[in-house]
């Protein structure tokens, strides 16, 4: 049983490489040629952001090929030898804590890599060391409030339920809904300050095109996103009587008011469609899956990796195995969203204009340095969001021949030295 994980585990591994080298390869021919959509420096400048990102992600997959290995061989065995306590369920919450600890400490690298070295040279990241800090010890206090409970909840299923599989899915469920309930009224305000947005016109353009759908929220807000990043986003956010209107501040400055209102437009109809609650399903069928395979696995394969199957084993298994599982079924999730998101700019196209989304979408593509093309395999695998090309010739817009903006770049960012660090950017916003 070992042997065919390790063969399956391998086998995604060389496929997100391959993903990774065929992305790459094709970003660099494609910059060769004539742009579109950026001047000719900006252009090169995304192009290149796209590819230092993509090589980290090469490293970064075959340094989570290894820890893979480690822990099956190794790194189980080696952690259940260090948490030695009394009282099974203390022993699964410790022991997770170690093996979130470990991996977290391993990708850390990667992280401050990207933040601080790639998003610093491309003019994206605002965020001090100070700050990352800070953000990191708060994260780490919710996790070990919040996380701790769940595992020892979840623990205890498994220790008292033959079928802990099924009722464990329906605590992950649980809880992925409360998240989404709270998030944007509990959990983001502990990361960033949500102002609500000022009296004016584009407050009553908003609250109209909110009761034309019929969508009644919590208030519409402005994040400071740029104490962090530079990059343009709104969102819609939270279920039932918490959702909510976020803005970031980014995105004010960038954009008109029509603009903006086609953006908000786009995101009325994710809302009017009841895409939140198809992405939830989605989600939903995922984790049913996940823990029914991960439930039945044999004792067998614990054996064979020196360890016993307690709640902690088991819990950290479907953590290291559910990426697997979940690339299966990324491409099936990832063409719903792009059918979904061909649907929404529909919607936001007559809410707030045609050619207002199409001036805002070449607004974010070029603010956001996002290259407009890739490979058709990241395409097929990851993006949830149609390429920008093809949203906007769905709208009707021919971008082929299309510049936006003027040519502002004097000195485009070299990639990476080492040429090694990068993740792509897999959604076109």
């Amino acid at each position: 049983m070992l042997k065919m994980i390790i063969i399956l585990y391998s086998i995604y591994t060389f496929l997100r490489v391959y993903i990774s080298v065929m992305q790459i390869g094709y970003i660099n021919q494609e910059k060769r040629k004539d742009p579109v959509l950026m001047a000719a420096g900006k252009y090169m400048v995304a192009a290149n952001y796209a590819v230092a990102k993509e090589k980290v992600a090469i490293i970064e997959h075959f340094v989570d090929y290894l820890m893979f290995i480690w822990w099956v061989f190794a790194g189980f065995a080696w952690l259940s030898s260090m948490v030695q306590v009394e009282g099974e369920l203390l022993q699964a919450v410790l022991f997770l804590f170690g093996f979130v600890a470990v991996n977290y400490m391993v990708g850390l690298p990667f992280e401050l890599y990207q933040k601080f070295k790639i998003d610093e040279d491309f003019g994206f990241n605002k965020m001090t060391v100070k700050m990352f800090i800070i953000d990191a010890l708060k994260s780490a206090a919710m996790f070990i409030v919040l996380g701790g409970i769940l595992f020892a909840v979840l623990a205890w299923i498994i220790a008292n339920y033959e079928m802990w599989w099924l009722w464990g899915f329906v605590l992950i469920f649980a809880v992925a809904l409360l998240v989404n309930v709270f998030y944007p009224t509990v959990i983001a305000p502990i990361f960033n300050k949500f102002n609500p947005l000022e009296e004016g016109d584009l407050k009553e353009a908003i609250t109209k095109l909110m009761e034309q759908v019929g969508l009644k929220s919590d208030g519409i807000f402005v994040m400071d996103a740029s104490k962090r990043d530079s990059r343009l986003n709104a969102y819609f956010g939270g279920l039932g009587k918490t959702k909510r209107v976020v803005l970031f501040d980014t995105l004010l400055e960038k954009l008109d008011k029509k603009e903006l209102l086609a953006v908000l437009g786009h995101e009325l109809g994710h809302f009017t469609h009841g895409d939140i609650w198809k992405n939830i399903a989605l989600m939903g069928g995922l984790l049913f899956i996940a823990f029914y395979l991960f439930g039945h696995l044999p004792d067998e394969l614990f054996t064979q990796m020196g360890v016993i199957p307690h709640a902690g084993v088991k819990i950290a298994m479907l953590m290291l195995l559910l990426p697997l599982v979940s690339f299966v079924f990324t491409p099936f999730m990832s063409y719903v969203s792009r059918h979904n998101e061909y649907a929404a700019d529909e919607f936001g196209s007559q809410m707030g204009g045609k050619e207002n989304l199409v001036s805002a979408l070449m607004k974010l593509v070029t603010e956001n340095k996002s290259f407009p093309k890739s490979h058709p395999l990241v395409i097929f695998f990851y993006y949830t969001h149609p390429p920008v090309l093809e949203r906007l010739k769905e709208l009707g817009f021919d971008a082929s021949n299309t510049i936006v903006g003027e040519e502002e770049i004097t000195e485009e960012p070299a990639l990476p030295s080492d040429g090694i660090f990068a993740f792509v950017d897999k959604e076109e916003k």
